[in-house]
Parts: C-alpha cells; structure tokens; sequence
C-alpha cells in the first residue's frame, strides 16, 4: 500500500462540474449524480474503495482523501487546470485523517 505525505479533497461550493479531474486523474476523482466531482481511494492503491460523495463516506472539507504517490503529478495538473479551482491539495494531517469517516 501507498503512503500519504499529501491529501485532497474538493470545495463544492466552488466545483464547476467541468470533470477535467477526473479526465487527468481517474483514479483520485469521480463524477457524482449531481454533476459535481468528489475525491476518492482505490483499492489499489490503498487497500479499499472509498468514494467521499456525501453517501459512503463525507464529502467536501471532510472528505479528504491520500494521494498516492503515483498520482501525485496527475493531481496537482488537475488542481492547476481546474476552471473553478476548487481542488485543495493539502499536507497529510493524521487529526482530519481519523475525523474523515
């Protein structure tokens, strides 16, 4: 499994639903029915799936999820071409970590 030295997570309120994340990183973002995008953990790279959508676990500020390594690049050029700028990629925090499900 990855270690986390960053993590992200997405401010709805800012989200344009323009789905560019997850067209350069598919493994960290995902569409959700209300045509915004939420963060997420695969299996493969952290032992489960979760998808932080609100239903399975929080969304917005809350839900933060790891970036794996690999994916460290492919995130941080989402964040950059974002149009709403609402990808916030932020230093792992072990305390938001243990509050996030």
């Amino acid at each position: 499994m990855a270690d986390a030295s960053l993590m992200v997570w997405i401010d709805q309120d800012l989200c344009t639903g323009d789905g560019i994340c997850e067209e350069i990183a598919p493994d960290v973002f995902q569409a959700r029915d209300d045509g915004l995008w939420v963060v997420r953990e695969t299996a493969a790279h952290w032992g489960a799936d979760v998808l932080f959508d609100g239903t399975q676990a929080p969304d917005g500020s809350q839900g933060v999820a790891r970036i794996p390594d690999s994916e460290l690049e492919a995130v941080v050029e989402a964040a950059e071409e974002c149009p709403g700028e609402c990808i916030m990629i932020e230093p792992f925090d072990q305390a938001i970590f243990d509050k996030r499900t």
